[in-house]
């Protein structure tokens, strides 16, 4: 019976308690909504949050509505917003995926902080984290991102990690729960619903145990994973000296050379936030013994210097400049990734993009190119517009506040401006009618 399995799986894990005040996420899917009917059933003190993102129009609307009607038929308090996700989106160049759950868990934890809730339960299940184990192996992330969804993150549990989305909706219609089926689950335009959808029942034909088998995968990932953080915290005691907030890596303290890098990657990531592809280009840097050449996370630098690798908070005034080979497929800048592509200008569906996209004539651009933080002085011929004009002018005409423009970030080809970064490229790389290959780059912010 899944409310005795709920019930074990709660205080086994020590997710919450009954002297625990819980929000609880709803949706209106049948996972939130099965959630939220064992909580209620089990007595436990829960509260309801739901979101309204606005993005299927009268779908959205109908689902804040049932929530609502289900709430008030418990005797739940149900908190409700409503998010201009669309306009989020425009402003900050994230994709729906990015800008939804930014908007989303941002809210949950100020009602915490606001009403006193020391726990936000979130209805992910096991076939969540297999489909994530999938994305992560795609995405090249390592073994981290192979131990699927954690039940406990902080504050944050996942009570139904033990169920499958069978297990859930069997439940839901044995007892009446109700429920709304998102029509965006059956678009097969995001990566998520093409493992869910197309991947993962062609192995459930080679193996109908392949839910069980990933189950004990993911644990044994998570075992290994677990396993490998301790070690690291060993090597780090050993390798790593501190002063005044600067770290220092000695890597011949790390020990085997074939592993070495490996370390690396664990403790510049798990600790600075660096990525995988930074942390490579560092590696090498290390190998050729070339020094002084600066690599960024969101919020370290870290230099190769004389066999360390020297560690600290980017200060104040920082450029954060990074330079970027042809052929190179994304860059980070600050708390963004830049994706780019190149293709023929006739396979292209529209010119007319998002700011967060940037269409550049290809053939126009200069390799290496740089990314770096602008600075005064700036200057470039914003697309559309005739003259030159200052960085600082054309921030504080498009009223851009003061947090964003300390982040913002320019592209440049031979020293000249060819994209402020998720606002408009230069005139002179525009595409025009002799333009054969186009720079397609891309902003997400992460």
């Amino acid at each position: 019976m899944l409310t005795e399995r709920f019930q074990a799986y709660v205080r086994d894990n020590e997710l919450f308690t009954r002297e625990d005040k819980i929000l609880l996420t709803v949706s209106g899917g049948v996972d939130s909504m099965v959630l939220m009917t064992l909580c209620f059933n089990c007595g436990y003190n829960v509260a309801i949050a739901h979101c309204n993102f606005q993005l299927r129009g009268e779908e959205s609307d109908e689902d804040e509505i049932m929530v609502l009607e289900t709430a008030r038929k418990y005797g739940i308090v149900c908190y409700n917003k409503r998010f201009d996700t669309t306009g989020e989106m425009e402003r900050t160049g994230e994709s729906m995926e990015m800008a939804a759950r930014r908007l989303r868990y941002t809210w949950f934890h100020e009602l915490c902080e606001k009403y006193g809730y020391t726990v936000i339960a979130i209805a992910h299940h096991i076939d969540d984290s297999i489909e994530t184990f999938f994305i992560n192996l795609l995405r090249g992330t390592g073994l981290r991102g192979l131990t699927g969804i954690n039940n406990q993150v902080g504050r944050i549990v996942r009570p139904l990690m033990f169920a499958t989305r069978r297990e859930i909706t069997e439940f839901a219609l044995q007892k009446h729960i109700p429920f709304r089926e998102d029509s965006s689950n059956r678009s097969t335009k995001y990566l998520r619903n093409k493992i869910r959808l197309g991947l993962i029942p062609r192995i459930r034909e080679i193996n109908p145990r392949f839910t069980f088998i990933m189950r004990r995968n993911i644990d044994r990932l998570t075992d290994a994973q677990r396993f490998i953080d301790a070690a690291i915290d060993n090597i780090f005691r050993e390798a790593v000296t501190e002063s005044s907030g600067v770290f220092t890596l000695h890597v011949d303290r790390i020990g085997e050379h074939r592993t070495r890098e490996f370390v690396i990657y664990e403790i510049l990531n798990s600790r600075y936030g660096f990525r995988g592809d930074t942390v490579d280009a560092l590696c090498r840097a290390l190998a050729e013994g070339s020094p002084g050449k600066r690599f960024y996370s969101r919020s370290h630098t870290a230099v190769v210097d004389r066999g360390t690798i020297v560690v600290a908070p980017i200060a104040e005034g920082d450029p954060c400049e990074v330079t970027v080979e042809r052929g190179q497929q994304r860059a980070y800048c600050g708390n963004s990734v830049l994706y780019f592509e190149v293709c023929d200008v006739d396979s292209l569906p529209t010119y007319a993009v998002p700011e967060n996209i940037a269409l550049i004539d290809a053939d126009k651009v200069e390799y290496p190119l740089t990314l770096r933080r602008w600075h005064e002085g700036d200057a470039f011929t914003p697309f559309g517009m005739e003259g030159r004009k200052k960085v600082s002018d054309y921030l504080i005409d498009r009223k851009v506040p003061v947090p964003e423009k300390q982040r913002q970030f320019v592209l440049l080809s031979a020293g000249r401006i060819a994209w402020l970064v998720g606002q408009r490229i230069d005139d002179a790389f525009r595409i025009t009618d002799s333009t054969e290959r186009v720079l397609r780059i891309t902003r997400e912010i992460i």
